[in-house]
């Protein structure tokens, strides 16, 4: 019989699975190594199959539901843990572009981000740049992560980013999400 693997059954989008996985490891292993060793791995191997044609968008919905699921548990875990950290670190804006409704790996970024103290404003998913950037100026915000999953959201985040670029002379950016190549 095939080894059962947390990975494995993130790739495959085996939800229940994925929790059971999840459930019995995290007994043993960090909730985050569990989060860098297993989900984002899976993640990234289904996301290059969709860029490459070998992966098809229900299997990269079924995968990310799946990675969904086994996330929720680790949360979980990770916000039941005490934060000895009482000083915050800068502030991070999140969000997922307009016309995006897919947020797994923006809430995966989101709690590592927390996890190292840093103080993130999520603004949700499907976000108008405008949105976007007024929270950027309002807050002072020097760093804005930008996630969008299918390639017909990819414009929304061009608009996002140049919105930004055009607007401010402090805030960097950085991106996110299966569709997303060097290219992009």
């Amino acid at each position: 019989a095939e080894k059962r693997t947390l990975r494995g059954a993130i790739e495959k989008g085996m939800k229940e699975e994925a929790e059971a996985l999840t459930r019995e490891m995290l007994e043993t292993e960090d909730p985050l190594e569990l989060t860098n060793q297993h989900l984002i791995p899976a993640l990234d191997t289904v996301g290059k199959g969709f860029e490459k044609g070998t992966v098809f968008l229900p299997q990269l919905l079924m995968s990310a539901e799946a990675a969904k699921a086994a996330f929720a548990i680790i949360r979980s875990v990770l916000e039941n843990k005490e934060t000895e950290q009482t000083e915050k670190k800068e502030k991070i804006v999140l969000a997922t572009v307009k016309g995006d409704i897919h947020d797994i790996g923006k809430n995966i970024v989101k709690v590592l981000l927390e996890n190292y103290g840093f103080d993130v404003v999520d603004l949700g998913k499907d976000v108008e740049p405008e949105i976007i950037l007024k929270t950027v100026q309002e807050q002072k915000v020097r760093l804005v992560g930008l996630s969008a999953l299918m390639t017909t959201t990819v414009v929304s985040m061009e608009q996002t980013i140049k919105l930004i670029k055009e607007q401010t002379d402090f805030c960097k950016v950085m991106v996110g999400g299966a569709v997303l190549n060097p290219e992009y």
